[in-house]
C-alpha cells in the first residue's frame, strides 16, 4: 500500500452471534465499535482489508471545527472533546495535538463568509478568531501573498491518520470486541422482515443490529439490499513531504495549499478542492441530486474521467451470491495513485508561497476515494425499511476529525438514548422526500 499504517492484529476467536455488527475498519467503524465496547456491549467489527486501510489512512489529519457545516458542528465540537480523552482512555498515542489551524485569504469574500459563520458558531458555543491583514501576516509568518485576513481557530487541532484507526481497533479489543480482518461482509441476512446477522466470506455471523461504515464502498452495499444511498467518490491526492523547518505548528490553509505539521518532522500538504470523479453507475444515478454540489465552486477544481471504475470497483452495478466471490474481496484496499500534477504543483505553491520550504521535496504520496453526499453532510441514520439496519458514512471528507463524535452518536441511537445532538439533519430520508437538497456550506 501507498500508506503506512499501524498493524493490528486479529482477535483470536471467530464469532458465531454478537449483539452488533460494524462493517468497516475506518475511523467511523473503530470509533463505534470503541464506544460500543466501552458501553459492555458485544460488538464484533469486519473489514475486508486492513484496519484504516482506505481514506481513514489517507486524509490530510486535520481536527477541525472552524468552517463546518453548522449541522456538522455540534459534531465536531462533541468530537474534539474525545480526541481529547481518547488516547488516555486507550494508553495509545493517536498524534492529537491541539495545534490551532488557521486560515488566510487574499478575498474579501472569504471573510465576511467567515464573519458570517462565526456569529452563527458562537451560538452554539464555538469561537474563533477573525484575524485583520496584519495579524493575519503575523501568524503566517514569512509568506509571500498579500494576506488581507485571516480566520484562527485555536482548540482546533490534528492526528495521525497512521495511528488513529488502529489505536481505537485496539483500545475496543481490549474491551472485548472482536476484530476481523480480512474477511468482507458479503450482505445482510434478513429474518422476518429484520436484519439477523450478516453473511461473511467466513460464513453466517448472527446479530440483530448491523451498522454500515464502509465509506466509498457502503452504497453498493446498500443497494445489494434495494437501500438508496446517494454518493459519489471523490479522489483526492496528498503526500508526506521530506523533513523541512517548523514555519508552521499546526494546520494552515490558503487558497492554494492545504499544510499539516506532522510528528515526524515533515508535513502532509494537499491543494483544496482538487480531485477527480469517475463516470460510472453510481455516479450517474445519483447526478441530479448532486446538481447543487456541481454547479457550487467547490466542484469547479474537480476532474472528470470515464476508465475502468465504470465496470469494477464500489462504483460498478451489478449483484452477486452470498456464497460467491463479492466486490469487497475483489478489491480488498482502494490505493489509487496519486495525481502527479497535483504533487508537481503543490510543491511549486509551497516554495512560492513558503520561501523557508524552499528544497521541500515528496517523501512519498498517495490517493484516496471519499465517500461525497449531495449536500456533504454524512448519513447516521437507521433504515426504517430494514429494521436492526443502521448507515453511518458520506462523511465527505470529513470523517477523520469527526469520527469520534460519531461513534458516540451511533451508540446513543442504537441504545434509543437521548444523543447529544439532534439526529435529523443526518437522516436518510432528507435525499428521499422531496426535501430541497442544500448547497454545501462553508467546509
Amino acid at each position: 500500500m501507498r500508506v503506512k499504517i499501524n498493524a493490528v492484529a486479529n482477535s483470536p476467536v471467530f464469532p458465531e452471534a454478537v449483539d452488533v455488527i460494524v462493517i468497516g475498519g475506518g475511523i467511523v467503524g473503530t470509533s463505534i465499535t470503541y464506544e460500543m465496547a466501552k458501553r459492555g456491549i458485544s460488538v464484533a467489527l469486519f473489514e475486508k482489508g486492513v484496519i484504516g486501510g482506505e481514506q481513514s489512512s489517507r486524509n490530510w489529519g486535520w481536527v477541525r471545527q472552524q468552517n463546518r457545516d453548522l449541522f456538522e458542528l455540534p459534531l465536531a465540537m462533541y468530537s474534539l472533546q474525545r480526541w481529547e480523552e481518547l488516547g488516555s482512555e486507550i494508553g495509545i498515542d493517536l498524534g492529537f495535538r491541539r495545534t490551532g489551524i488557521l486560515y488566510g485569504t487574499t478575498q474579501e469574500t472569504d471573510l465576511a463568509r467567515w464573519e458570517k459563520w462565526g456569529k452563527q458558531a458562537q451560538a452554539v458555543g464555538f469561537h474563533s478568531q477573525l484575524l485583520s491583514a496584519k495579524e493575519a501576516r503575523e501568524r503566517i509568518g514569512g509568506s509571500t501573498s498579500p494576506w488581507i485576513g485571516g480566520v484562527w481557530s485555536p482548540t482546533d487541532g490534528k492526528a495521525e491518520p497512521s495511528l488513529a484507526a488502529p489505536a481505537l481497533a485496539t483500545g475496543a479489543q481490549n474491551l472485548g470486541a472482536n476484530i476481523q480482518q480480512q474477511c468482507a461482509v458479503r450482505g445482510l441476512e434478513i429474518s422476518a422482515g429484520r436484519v439477523a446477522g450478516v453473511w461473511t466470506e467466513r460464513g453466517l455471523v448472527k446479530a440483530g443490529t448491523v451498522i454500515c461504515c464502509g465509506g466509498a464502498w457502503s452504497t453498493r452495499f446498500c443497494q445489494r439490499h434495494g437501500v438508496e444511498l446517494p454518493s459519489a467518490n471523490i479522489l483526492g491526492t496528498a503526500f508526506k513531504t521530506t523533513v523541512a523547518p517548523e514555519v508552521v505548528k499546526g494546520c494552515l490553509s490558503t487558497p492554494n495549499l492545504a499544510l499539516r505539521r506532522r510528528l515526524d518532522g515533515g508535513y502532509t500538504v494537499s491543494m483544496p478542492g482538487r480531485g477527480r470523479l469517475d463516470l460510472a453507475p453510481q455516479n450517474l444515478r445519483y447526478a441530479a441530486k448532486f446538481y447543487p454540489m456541481y454547479r457550487s465552486k467547490l466542484a469547479k477544481k474537480l476532474k472528470f474521467r470515464l476508465n475502468g471504475s465504470f465496470f469494477s470497483g464500489p462504483e460498478a452495478s451489478g449483484s452477486w451470491a452470498f456464497d460467491g466471490v463479492s466486490p469487497f474481496e475483489k478489491i480488498r484496499v482502494l490505493d489509487p495513485a496519486p495525481d502527479a500534477q497535483i504533487l508537481r504543483e503543490a510543491i511549486a505553491e509551497i516554495e512560492r508561497e513558503l520561501p523557508e520550504l524552499r528544497g521541500i521535496a515528496v517523501d512519498h504520496a498517495w490517493a484516496g476515494w471519499i465517500d461525497t453526499t449531495p449536500d456533504l453532510v454524512p448519513v447516521i441514520d437507521k433504515v426504517e425499511k430494514l429494521p436492526g439496519f443502521v448507515i453511518a458514512s458520506g462523511f465527505s471528507g470529513h470523517g477523520f476529525g469527526i469520527g469520534p463524535g460519531a461513534g458516540k452518536l451511533v451508540t446513543q441511537m442504537v441504545m434509543n438514548e437521548q444523543p447529544y445532538t439532534d439526529f435529523a439533519p443526518y437522516r436518510l430520508s432528507r435525499f428521499q422526500d422531496g426535501s430541497a437538497i442544500r448547497q454545501p456550506q462553508m467546509m
